[in-house]
């Protein structure tokens, strides 16, 4: 008897539907935490739902709300739906890009979509030893990341990819 195929991975991973209300899942379900925050708290990377969009965002479990994405010039905390995308290295990596230029050869994890319809990726920017989580996409022309209280555009960053 042959062993069942394992079904294959949607382009945007697989999720853990969360909100404010939702108890953050261990780490054998959320994995490890791609990203460190400025006071080395775990920072995971999600898609905030908001409206007919859905936005790339970090999640960090220690602060009140824990999904907090840019907007507007802040950071701002999204209360609403969102979901965490377990980080999984043997699978996805992050991958050096610039000025909103998909990396050549490369398929990237699929972070949300704004309302018109247009796709995000998952982005992660680095200020000093922090990488921080936030968008991407062609039409942005760089990534924003919320940091600090505030929305940071930024030119050169990472984007979160498929291995293959």
């Amino acid at each position: 008897m042959r062993a069942a195929t394992p079904a294959p991975i949607p382009p945007t991973g697989r999720r853990i539907p969360m909100s404010a209300a939702t108890p953050f899942p261990g780490e054998q379900h959320a994995l490890r935490a791609p990203c460190v925050d400025v006071n080395g708290a775990a920072s995971y990377i999600g898609t905030a739902i908001i409206g007919h969009g859905a936005y790339p965002c970090k999640i960090i479990p220690s602060l009140n709300p824990a999904c907090r994405l840019s907007s507007n010039g802040q950071e701002v905390g999204h209360v609403g739906r969102y979901d965490l995308l377990p980080f999984d290295p043997s699978r996805m990596e992050f991958v050096r890009a610039a000025h909103g230029a998909l990396p050549r050869g490369r398929r990237p994890v699929h972070g949300g979509h704004e309302e018109d319809g247009r796709l995000l990726y998952h982005a992660v920017a680095t200020f000093g030893n922090v990488r921080v989580p936030g968008r991407t996409a062609e039409h942005l022309g760089g990534a924003y990341v919320p940091f600090n209280g505030r929305e940071y555009f930024v030119q050169d960053y990472e984007i979160l990819c498929w291995r293959f």
